[in-house]
C-alpha cells in the first residue's frame, strides 16, 4: 500500500534537507554564553574545551592533554578544577540534559494534543540542531559515565521521556491520536530530534525550520 500522498510529501522534503548535510564535516564552536553558570572563567574553558573535543574524537580518544590544549591551560591544570575526564563528561551531561529537558517543559503548551505535541517536537529538534555540539556528545557518550552519574542523568532521561509519553497519552485518550505501543511510539518520536545532533552542521539549514518539519512528521505519525 502507498503512503497518503501528503506524508510522501513530508518524507521527500526531510529526505532533501538531509542530502544537504550529508558528507559535510565541520566542527562546531561552542558558545562560552552557554555555559557563564561555570566559574571560574578557566573551569569554563575546559569545559567548553572538552565539548568540543569530545564531538570532534569521542570520549575515549580524547584525552586530558587534549582537553586543556584547547582551554589554553596545562594538563595539571585540568585537575584543578575537575577530578577526571569522566567528570567533565557528567557536568556536560547533566546541563545538557537538563537544557534539553527545560526546553520541552516550556514548549508544552496548545489548545490540543496535536498543538502540544507539534511544538514539543518543533522545540526539541531546535534545540539539538542549535546545540548539536553538545548534544551529539549527552547523546553519544553515555556509556562512558560512572554508574552512579549514569543512574542521575537516567532520572532526567526519563522525565524527557515522560513529557512526550504524556501528550501522547492525551492525544489518544481524545481520540486524536492512533497509538497501538506507547513506549515504541514515544521512543520513536523522540529519536527523530536527537538524532539531528548527529549529522547536523551549522552552515546546512535553518533549525527552525527543520523543527517545523519533524513537528509536521512526527504529528503525521500518530494522527487518528
Amino acid at each position: 500500500m502507498r503512503p497518503p500522498r501528503n506524508l510522501r510529501s513530508v518524507a521527500k522534503r526531510l529526505l532533501s534537507f538531509t542530502r544537504l548535510v550529508q558528507g559535510v564535516n565541520v566542527s562546531a564552536v561552542t558558545s562560552p554564553l552557554v555555559w557563564e553558570h561555570v566559574q571560574p572563567a578557566a573551569a569554563r574553558r575546559l569545559l567548553t574545551g572538552a565539548v568540543d573535543a569530545f564531538a570532534e574524537r569521542g570520549y575515549q580518544a580524547t584525552t586530558t592533554r587534549d582537553i586543556a590544549s584547547r582551554a589554553g591551560m596545562s594538563p595539571a591544570a585540568l585537575y584543578v578544577h575537575y577530578p577526571s575526564k569522566e567528570r567533565l563528561l557528567f557536568e556536560i551531561s547533566l546541563y545538557g540534559h537538563n537544557a534539553a529537558l527545560e526546553v520541552l517543559r516550556s514548549a508544552d503548551a496548545g489548545d490540543t494534543p496535536a498543538d502540544r505535541l507539534r511544538s514539543l517536537v518543533s522545540a526539541f529538534t531546535a534545540w539539538h540542531a542549535q546545540h548539536h555540539t553538545i548534544a551529539r556528545v549527552v547523546q553519544y557518550e553515555l556509556a562512558a559515565l560512572s554508574p552512579e552519574h549514569l543512574a542521575e542523568v537516567a532520572t532526567i532521561r526519563r522525565a524527557i521521556s515522560l513529557q512526550i509519553e504524556q501528550v501522547l497519552t492525551d492525544g489518544m485518550a481524545a481520540g486524536d491520536f492512533a497509538v497501538t505501543d506507547l513506549p515504541g511510539t514515544t521512543l520513536a518520536v523522540l529519536s527523530l530530534s536527537i538524532d539531528v545532533a548527529r549529522w547536523y552542521t551549522p552552515h546546512r539549514g535553518d533549525p527552525e525550520a527543520l523543527g517545523k518539519l519533524y513537528a509536521d512528521l512526527a504529528h503525521r505519525m500518530v494522527q487518528a
